[in-house]
């Protein structure tokens, strides 16, 4: 078997063996112009997110399409942020963000700084966060196969519903809405933690996030399919947009009448009329 290592990985594994500089000062690597790998996105009216698995870390989108790095996350497996998935965006502006490694949620203030964890690494892997009026922060937790629970505040994490959830997202009227990987691919969910079937027989190949428009109409992106679908309230699923440009849609988000969809293999965050389907990649070449 042979085995080939960068510069920087040898360096970085001689400071491990030998001591003397920090990793993090060793492996320090040049902030690239965009992300490298954008899995995640959350908008509101000022501001957008995005979450870089392989920088890793948290770039901030301007109006005209500029990634301005926002945070970056470490190198270290064990370390905040090393292997980012999902982002929230709080009213205060703050941010809410999923770590694996750390199996820890962290709140990051909107002025920036360090990452505080909330719950003490209570949490197997999150993939989705959604917060709602009360407070409450749900966390798709892909480990244990479950939809978490807890206080914004930070404290100790609760089993909420027994939904093996991948992505999850509130609805205008505050109702939990979750993507799954059970024949159930979208349900919805009340404040007991009971599901209810939106979709099933499962017609999505892989689907990851969810998004609900005011008049009840959900979207639903879906990697393999290379689509984005729409399942019109008490109608059927259907697929909305497919093709290029989405070579792999996964992360999602809406606001004011446009959908925004991180498409990692395409490296590029797109912002999707609803009304006209018209596609503006927000990352400029």
């Amino acid at each position: 078997m042979r085995f080939a290592c960068t510069f920087a990985q040898v360096a970085a594994l001689s400071v491990v063996l030998l001591g003397g500089l920090s990793a993090e000062e060793t492996v320090d690597e040049e902030t690239p112009s965009r992300p490298k790998y954008p899995l995640a996105i959350a908008v509101d009216a000022a501001e957008a997110y995005v979450v870089d698995l392989d920088l890793p870390g948290v770039w901030k989108l301007s109006a005209e399409g500029q990634p301005t790095l926002f945070v970056r996350g470490s190198k270290w497996i064990r370390k905040p942020l090393n292997r980012p998935r999902c982002v929230a965006i709080l009213p205060d502006g703050d941010l809410l963000i999923g770590d694996t490694p750390t199996r820890e949620v962290y709140r990051i203030a909107a002025a920036g700084g360090e990452p505080q964890p909330l719950t003490a690494g209570g949490i197997g892997i999150p993939m989705s966060i959604a917060v709602d009026a009360d407070e409450n922060v749900y966390v798709a937790d892909l480990e244990t196969r479950t939809i978490v629970r807890f206080p914004l505040a930070g404290g100790k994490v609760e089993t909420f519903a027994q939904v093996n959830t991948r992505g999850l997202s509130l609805d205008p009227q505050g109702q939990l809405w979750a993507v799954t990987q059970d024949k159930d691919q979208l349900v919805r969910i009340d404040s007991a933690g009971k599901a209810t079937p939106v979709v099933s027989d499962r017609p999505f190949q892989f689907p990851h996030n969810v998004v609900v428009t005011d008049s009840g109409d959900a979207f639903v992106t879906d990697g393999y399919a290379k689509a984005v679908w729409r399942i019109p309230a008490g109608g059927k699923p259907e697929q909305w947009l497919t093709g290029p440009p989405l070579i792999n849609p996964v992360g999602l988000a809406i606001q004011e009448g446009n959908l925004f969809v991180a498409d990692p293999h395409a490296k590029n965050i797109y912002k999707i009329a609803i009304d006209s389907k018209q596609i503006t990649p927000l990352i400029k070449d």
